[in-house]
Order: structure tokens, then C-alpha cells, then sequence
């Protein structure tokens, strides 16, 4: 029997009771770990399903029934024939008949017995299993973090957007560096409005309204980002990008994240939470490796997981600098692939100094953009393209 669970729980003792009881299920694997049970739950799972489409969620309803009941129901409805394990402390048949009616398959009691749970995990291996995924028709959000500063995050998330506009993509851009906000800077605009009017419009967000308030760049996507002066704090919480994040996924087909370097940052940490792919942005420098190794540790004790983190060494050389490592030594310092190694290039500041991407003139990037689409391809799933670098 072979079992795959996706565990959506805020208390990390269950998640903890469920890695250990899946220990005695042969072939029992947890696929993906979400530490909330949120209103967006649908979005996250559905993106796990697509990677991983016999897998099975097991969500918590205990820290707040209501809310996760609501959560399920949602998930149920935008993929009717996921098998669900619903759990909770209270098993009343008031309970019992209104977890099921939001969608639930079967039902464990908390504290989690492991009798009880390998008799639920030999019912899901019985169950009729998903034999192919149709696509979620929802967008996908691709979020680039740097492991310290200077790693050029912020040219490779402009330039990821700029060619998914120039393929037609209904896109967005949003740059979540509070304090450096380079993105405008990069692509030589001066936004009348930014996030700080997303926050007071968020309750009645609609696609007209987004768009008539975000810069437009001239490749197509939109753009929006923080305040240009500093003393004008942005107030925006975590469950506030949440939601914004679910609207845009809801009505385009990408959104590109540029998040800076503070991992810790609640609208960072929102943004990661929304993401199908993490972009971890680093190069061959010794400091960037440890920060690396910090970064990779903290996201998989976040619930995060090796599918989602696509490591990207940017400014690559195959013949090392005194201070680096080869591809080869990153990969088994960080115990994780590199994904993809863009070259350094003299264009890539001339592009910054003209305030446009420099995939915007194909020419004169030269080398640099045929490297750069084939990494943009291999990140969406488009032409099968072998990493000249990685």
C-alpha cells in the first residue's frame, strides 16, 4: 500500500503525530506539510495535486472549526475527487455529519490512535485512486528570494516577468522589498499607486479596479509594489496578502514576487505560502552557500518542501573566484539540486543603468537571453531545455 498525504494543521503536534504514524504504514509518505488551515488552503493543495496527483489531505479542524470547515469545503469544491481525512477532538454526530457535508471522506478522532489511523490509511489505499489532473485553470505564482543582498534577485524577477509577458501571459509583478524597491527603479517607472491602495481596497478588489491603480510596463504585465518614501510605512498583514494573492492567482495566469531577502518578513512569508515555485536566489560565494543552508533549513521547518524550492546560482562561473564553490560543492553543502546557473554578463548592468529589462532587446543580449528563456522555459514547464549551466 502506497500513501501520500498532504497534512494542512497549525498545531505542529499533530502534523508531528502524523509523520510518526505514517513511520508504520508502508510506502506512507507526507507530500506536503501546510502549518494553517486558511481560507487560500484550496490554492496550496491544488498546487500539491498537481505535482503529486494520487496524494490524499488530511486537514486539522480543531483550532478553529468554523473557519477550516469552510476552508474544506472550498478545497472539495475546486477538486471534487480528492480523498479528504477530516480530524478533531470532538466526534459528536453534529460534528461527524457536518464535516462530511463539507466534503470530508472519513473522520479521525484526536488524540490520533495508531490503530485507528492505519485502519483509515488502509481505507484511502482501497479508495478509488485519481488517475490524471486536469489543469486548475488557476495562475501560477513564482516568488524569488535572496539569500543576502547584492545576488541580483531583483533583475532575474523583472526579467522572469518580462518574458512571460512577451509570451502573452496575463501577468503580474509585485515587488515585496519594502526598503530597496528596485523594481521600479529596474524597469523606470513611477507608480502613482502601490500597495498601500491595495490595502484600502481590498475589500472590494476586483479586476477593473486592480488594474485601473497599477502601473502597466510597456512589455504588458502590471506592476505594483511599496511606497517610495520611506517615513510612509505600508500597512499591510499577512492575511491581507493572502487574500490579495488568492484574487490574483483567481484572475491572471502569473504572478511574479520579488521578496527580497527578509525570509522572515510576514508579507515575505505570505508570499512563500501562495508560491508553487520559491526561487531561491544565491551565488557561488561562501557566505551566500551558509545563508543558503539557513534558508533551505528554515522553509522545510516551515512545511515547505524540496519540489517548491528551486535553487538558482546567479552570476555562475565555471572557473571559480578565490571565496566560491563549484555547482558540484553547493549541491552537497545544501543537499538540494541546483535548478538552474545564469552567467555573468556586462549587460545585465547596462540594462539596470537604462531602467528596462534586458530581455526587452533580444540583440543585445545576446548569450544572456537565449540562457535566460531556456531557464524561464525549464521554470514553467515549456520547451524541454537542458540547463547550459546546471
Amino acid at each position: 500500500m502506497s500513501v501520500s498525504l498532504i497534512v494542512a494543521s497549525a498545531d505542529e503536534r499533530f502534523r508531528e503525530s502524523v509523520r510518526e504514524n505514517l513511520l508504520n504504514v508502508p510506502n506512507g509518505k507526507v507530500a506536503a506539510e501546510f502549518p494553517e488551515v486558511a481560507a487560500n488552503l484550496y490554492i496550496r493543495v491544488m498546487q500539491e495535486v498537481e505535482r503529486h496527483p494520487e496524494t490524499a489531505l488530511m486537514v486539522d479542524l480543531s483550532s478553529d472549526s468554523e473557519a477550516a470547515l469552510k476552508a474544506l469545503e472550498k478545497v472539495k469544491q475546486a477538486i471534487p475527487d480528492l480523498y479528504v481525512i477530516a480530524s478533531n477532538y470532538h466526534a459528536d454526530g453534529e460534528s461527524v455529519i457536518a464535516t462530511v457535508r463539507a466534503g470530508a471522506n472519513d473522520f479521525l478522532l484526536q488524540p490520533l490512535k495508531r490503530t485507528e489511523f492505519r485502519d483509515a490509511m488502509e481505507r484511502l489505499g482501497r479508495a478509488p485512486r485519481r488517475v490524471a489532473t486536469t489543469a486548475s485553470g488557476l495562475g501560477k505564482m513564482y516568488t524569488f528570494l535572496g539569500v543576502k543582498g547584492g545576488v541580483g534577485t531583483t533583475t532575474l524577477a523583472v526579467n522572469f516577468a518580462s518574458v512571460l509577458a512577451q509570451r502573452k501571459q496575463n501577468t503580474v509583478m509585485i515587488d515585496l522589498d519594502v526598503m530597496a524597491n528596485d523594481v521600479a527603479m529596474q524597469l523606470g517607472a513611477a507608480p502613482q499607486y502601490t500597495l498601500a491602495e491595495v490595502a484600502e481596497n481590498l475589500n472590494r478588489m476586483d479586476q477593473a479596479l486592480f488594474e485601473g491603480f497599477v502601473t502597466r510596463d510597456a512589455l504588458g504585465f502590471y506592476l505594483v509594489g511599496p511606497p517610495e518614501t520611506l517615513e510612509n510605512r505600508l500597512y499591510f498583514t499577512e492575511p491581507m496578502f493572502r487574500e490579495f494573492s488568492t484574487f490574483l492567482i483567481e484572475k491572471y495566469q502569473s504572478v511574479v514576487v520579488d521578496a527580497g531577502k527578509l525570509i522572515a518578513d510576514d508579507l515575505v512569508y505570505g508570499a512563500l505560502q501562495s508560491s508553487g515555485t520559491i526561487f531561491l536566489v544565491m551565488t557561488q560565494e561562501f557566505p551566500a552557500i551558509r545563508n543558503a543552508q539557513r534558508y533551505i533549513s528554515f522553509l522545510m521547518r516551515m512545511g515547505f518542501n524540496q519540489d517548491q524550492i528551486k535553487v538558482v546560482v546567479n552570476h555562475y562561473r565555471k572557473k571559480l573566484p578565490a571565496g566560491c564553490a563549484s555547482l558540484e560543492q553547493i549541491q552537497q553543502t545544501l543537499n538540494q539540486n541546483v535548478f538552474y546557473g545564469i552567467p555573468p554578463s556586462p549587460v545585465i548592468l547596462e540594462s539596470i543603468n537604462r531602467s528596462r529589462p534586458f530581455v526587452a532587446n533580444r540583440e543585445a543580449a545576446g548569450e544572456l537571453d537565449r540562457v535566460f528563456r531556456a531557464f524561464v522555459d525549464k521554470a514553467t514547464g515549456g520547451k524541454t531545455t537542458l540547463a547550459k549551466s546546471a
